[in-house]
């Protein structure tokens, strides 16, 4: 069955380590022959710059994971870029779609020519905020709790011109409902249900409800401090908080997020992207075939801008 993951840092890893293959490489969660062999259809490739790296530096770097991103990730059979729903629409049936993503928008500064320049590479979700603050906006572990700067609505702003992505994980609360003022495309890429699981990283029921309205998608993430406030988890874990999804009338506005390779320590039974067969296997006994697929990918794949 396709599957379309919201979140992954492969490209982080690339950029920490130029040895590592993305062809196959027992140091990733995320390979090209792993997904080939799962089903993938299409994998969202974060461009997220370590808080260590000084902030002069951090546009130099986005640039350096994209150049990672067309000469180690787009140069494998079958592998093709992904701009559009037209794109998406377009692909063959042994194809997979990379499409890429900012995690934070620390590196564009407070320069709306950075973030057009972004776009114009390719770049298609915007996640406005790491934990931290920026220009653009607080972050969820940001003791201000600021929302939009008036630079983070023209950020926002240029998204809706340009059909993108606005990604509210990592965001503030305050900072969520700004975005749910202002932005035409929301997605939270990976985040979780905070009734669940009273991770500061997770959404309240009102939020979900409002991305719901908004007729966004949220990816659930495979983070397991994010499924379980013991910091174990399971699968049963992860269908927990689909099933309090399902039940706040989310099914069609839900997906996934795994963030492998921007973790350390995985789910039980989720230890890299081959896993998505073991977590396939667990939906079919509680789901119906169009409810997986739409978990799996549509939900996602209908709403790309």
């Amino acid at each position: 069955m396709a599957i379309f993951d919201a979140h992954c840092d492969v490209l982080m890893k690339l950029w920490l380590n130029k040895y590592l293959s993305f062809n196959q490489d027992p140091a990733l969660h995320v390979t090209y022959k792993e997904m080939k062999q799962t089903g993938a259809k299409v994998q969202l490739f974060a461009i997220y710059i370590p808080e260590g790296v000084p902030c002069e530096h951090r546009f130099d770097v986005a640039l350096e994971m994209i150049h990672l991103f067309y000469t180690k990730v787009l140069i494998k059979p079958k592998m093709k870029l992904v701009r559009s729903k037209k794109d998406l629409d377009q692909l063959k049936e042994d194809e997979i779609g990379a499409i890429l993503t900012l995690e934070g928008c620390d590196a564009i500064g407070h320069s709306l020519i950075r973030l057009q320049t972004l776009l114009r590479l390719g770049v298609k979700s915007i996640g406005l905020t790491w934990n931290y603050s920026n220009d653009v906006a607080d972050g969820i572990l940001e003791e201000r709790g600021a929302g939009l700067s008036s630079f983070g609505k023209e950020v926002v702003n240029e998204n809706n011109k340009e059909k993108v992505w606005t990604d509210v994980s990592h965001l503030s609360v305050k900072g969520f409902w700004d975005v749910m003022d202002h932005a035409n495309y929301v997605i939270a890429s990976h985040s979780n249900v905070y009734r669940l699981c009273s991770n500061p990283r997770n959404l309240n029921d009102d939020q979900i409800r409002a991305i719901i309205k908004k007729n966004g998608v949220m990816g659930i993430t495979f983070v397991p401090e994010f499924l379980n406030v013991t910091g174990e988890a399971s699968l049963k874990d992860v269908l927990n908080h689909i099933e309090y999804i399902c039940a706040l009338g989310g099914e069609c506005h839900m997906g996934f997020g795994s963030d492998f390779d921007g973790i350390d320590k995985t789910v039980y039974g989720l230890h890299s992207y081959r896993n998505y067969e073991q977590l396939i296997n667990e939906l079919d006994k509680h789901y119906s075939a169009t409810q997986v697929q739409g978990f799996l990918y549509d939900n996602f794949a209908k709403r790309l801008p």
